[in-house]
């Protein structure tokens, strides 16, 4: 099929979008990048941004994007943004600190290395850990009960990476990027390039990258296949933002899905996402608390 100039266009935007990050944090005046919510902002505008391009140039009819999914996705990104943020610095970053500290690693030495394999650095750093969790999350019942909310998701949109129980938005965010001290713009740039790659690897965007930025970089194709209702293919393609690492570790399968969601595709409310690591435990409750009792009167076993 002959692609428009339309499709040409949008296929070549995510590794725009990645070279306009790098640039601004590489020459934006130090009086702006010293700004402390700076991330946040850039962060915001990539997600909006990406956001806007699925009413430009959507992929799929049956995620088009409606009141109820877009304030359900603001929610968990001012979630993840506040709260997953406040405890992955309280109870992560903050003790990583402290042990390196303690244990008197000093790491002052990647001053030295150049800005952009830095940023490549954390990228890697960053990816490796999801990737390896993200697994765990599918191979293990305990993770796994707080990764399924973010499967019975219906659609993929923008912000449908922040979806998803907050113990599992908790454990896919450590890291250990706090041993290294990178230049602060190369650790804002890193984290800047997932989030666009990540961004669209779920956006209701009609664009397919270059073959060489889909060698490395996840995809919509790519993500949405792993988002299908097809369990076994959801086993395969766990990297969030480098697929690299599924094709070396063996999980890459090749592919694309429309239909994503799990069991009978039925959505799940906040409250449902919130509570389902919770849910077996909480049936096994009602359900012993319903069951009539095996003794009768006075202790004796009823007739």
């Amino acid at each position: 099929m002959t692609e428009s100039l339309k499709d040409k266009l949008f296929n070549h935007i995510p590794p725009a979008m990645i070279a306009m990050v790098l640039l601004f944090w590489a020459f934006a005046p130090k009086s702006l990048t010293d700004v402390p919510w700076l991330l946040i902002v850039t962060s915001s505008a990539i997600t909006v941004t990406v956001l806007l391009l699925e009413f430009v140039h959507e992929r799929h009819s049956g995620w088009r994007m409606n009141a109820r999914e877009f304030v359900t996705d603001l929610y968990y990104v001012v979630l993840s943004s506040t709260l997953i943020a406040w405890l992955s610095k309280t109870l992560a970053e903050d003790p990583l600190l402290a042990a390196k500290e303690w244990l008197g690693i000093n790491t002052t030495w990647m001053a030295q290395v150049p800005w952009l394999v830095q940023v490549m650095m954390v990228i890697v750093i960053l990816e490796f850990g999801q990737y390896w969790m993200h697994r765990l999350m599918h191979n293990s019942t305990p993770f796994w009960l707080t990764h399924a909310p973010h499967h019975h998701i219906t659609q993929l949109n923008a912000a449908k990476g922040a979806v998803g129980n907050p113990i599992e938005l908790f454990l896919i965010s450590l890291s250990v990027l706090a041993f290294f001290d990178f230049d602060t713009t190369a650790l804002f740039a890193g984290l800047n390039t997932l989030n666009v790659i990540s961004t669209f690897a779920h956006a209701n965007v009609k664009a397919n990258p270059p073959i060489w930025y889909s060698f490395f970089f996840t995809t919509i194709r790519h993500h949405s296949l792993h988002h299908s209702t097809d369990y076994e293919a959801t086993r395969c393609n766990y990297g969030n933002s480098l697929i690299l690492l599924d094709r070396i570790f063996g999980t890459y399968c090749e592919g694309e899905g429309v239909l994503v969601g799990q069991d009978d595709r039925r959505r799940l409310s906040i409250w449902e996402q919130t509570i389902f690591p919770f849910q077996p435990l909480i049936d096994r409750y009602k359900s012993r608390k319903a069951s009539p009792s095996a003794d009768g009167p006075g202790g004796t076993a009823a007739a």
